[in-house]
């Protein structure tokens, strides 16, 4: 939506909605519905509305058959608070987020837990010497040796 009306006009439809749904609509199969976004097409003619849920898959379907017995009541208050001479025809669609982001949520805590298992397996014990910087060498004086020892250098 780079039109800034049409964003103005699916803004404004999203409060309405919302407080219809909060204050006006009584049903009881209604569950507790988030607006979380609405569309509207370039022409203003279609308006998508996505929601979200809190609960089980029957709280969704009971609060889908809800939405759609209330969508004149839902459109006729849109359509009064927006004054426009044509009033969008409204359709609700349940949001994809919450599943998309559950599902995201699962494949990070595997990849966490799999990192976990890799750094547990993981040799502390490097390559080579534990001490891998030259020193200089330590001079010995011919002196300090026994007679046993010899002198390499």
């Amino acid at each position: 939506m780079s039109n800034p009306r049409v964003r103005k006009i699916a803004d404004r439809i999203q409060v309405v909605v919302a407080e219809m749904l909060e204050r006006r609509i009584k049903d009881p199969r209604l569950g507790f519905v988030t607006v979380t976004d609405v569309r509207v097409t370039g022409d203003s003619q279609q308006a998508s509305i996505f929601y979200t849920v809190l609960g089980s898959e029957d709280d969704l379907a009971s609060t889908a058959a809800a939405l759609e017995s209330a969508k004149g009541v839902i459109r006729s208050e849109v359509a009064k608070q927006l004054g426009m001479r044509i009033v969008p025809t409204l359709t609700f669609i349940p949001d994809a987020l919450p599943e998309s982001a559950r599902a995201l949520d699962e494949v990070l805590a595997r990849a966490r837990q799999q990192d976990e298992e890799v750094a547990a397996r993981r040799v502390e014990a490097y390559a080579g010497e534990a001490d891998p910087y030259k020193k200089p060498r330590e001079v010995v004086d011919e002196d300090d040796l026994d007679d046993d020892e010899d002198l390499d250098d």
